[in-house]
């Protein structure tokens, strides 16, 4: 009849696909580790935080993506469902990864022979497997080489996720960083170049980039040299102007300055590393088409 209620159609494939099965592995994993993490109270501080944080919040976004996927509602988004389903299980990989590090590193002590001590191990385990589990999504997910219907896939896509993330990590380290303008030219950098990323994924999943007037695949090269070219700079600078005449200090606690600058010369490379990729990749991209 003209009047019935249209039916929701079922997509058993969400669940039975691979990526689906990745999928029930990831919400399983994570809503068992924030549950027994929950479980010994001992979740305090900003450490703890996060760490729930990204446990819960992984899980309520990928229960959203297998209940869209199941029922067929995600085309009414008025947004790019597979770069948006890209660009959150690389960031899933990250956010999951990054907790399965600093939680054992922040609660567990040794020797380990609590009940609650135990729990946090279990913890720990199932939130390791939990990142396999979403890596393994990424890995499924990702763009053949050729294939650029969707950037977020692609490796170019893959690496603006983990820059835009590491630059955030960058920014919950900085400390003492104003007395020098070498550092504040470095933090300038970081925040530039995060800023720029963070854009060209919005635009990617919102569907805007195809508003630019301009070859944006050669934008995003140029942007890409650009960007390479700044994070040099910021690779030598930080360190001669964080490290110069200081030596590590005896008192260098948890929160100690040197630490936090340390850990930040580190990311600095690594973000290098992943714009040298992307450049590259981008580059053979545009300038070398592949029949």
């Amino acid at each position: 009849a003209g009047g019935a209620m249209a039916v929701a159609r079922v997509n058993l494939r969400a669940l039975t696909s691979w990526v689906g099965i990745a999928r029930l592995f990831a919400v399983v994993l994570s809503c068992l580790t924030f549950s027994l993490v929950a479980s010994t109270g001992n979740f305090t501080g900003p450490s703890g935080t996060w760490c729930m944080f990204t446990w819960c919040f992984c899980f309520t976004v990928t229960l959203l993506v297998l209940l869209l996927e199941l029922l067929e509602l995600y085309p009414m988004l008025p947004l790019s469902w597979d770069d948006f389903t890209s660009a959150f299980s690389m960031l899933a990989v990250l956010m999951v990864f990054t907790s399965s590090v600093v939680f054992p590193v922040s609660f567990i002590s040794s020797p380990c022979s609590s009940n609650e001590c135990a729990r946090q191990a279990v913890a720990t385990t199932t939130s390791f497997l939990c990142f396999l589990a979403y890596a393994v999504e990424v890995g499924l997910t990702r763009a053949k080489p050729g294939d650029i219907s969707s950037f977020l896939s692609t490796v170019p896509g893959l690496l603006k996720v983990f820059e835009a993330y590491v630059a955030c990590l960058i920014f919950s380290l900085l400390d003492e960083y104003n007395k020098e303008s070498g550092l504040m030219w470095c933090v300038a950098v970081y925040s530039i170049c995060f800023i720029f990323t963070l854009l060209i994924i919005i635009f990617t999943i919102g569907r805007c980039l195809t508003y630019i007037p301009c070859p944006l695949d050669k934008v995003l090269v140029g942007y890409n040299f650009l960007a390479l070219l700044m994070y040099i700079t910021a690779t030598v600078l930080w360190p001669l102007y964080s490290f110069k005449g200081r030596s590590r200090p005896d008192s260098c606690g948890r929160n100690c300055s040197w630490d936090k600058h340390l850990g930040i010369t580190f990311l600095t490379i690594f973000n290098l590393i992943a714009y040298l990729v992307d450049l590259v990749y981008s580059s053979r991209m545009v300038f070398i088409r592949t029949p």
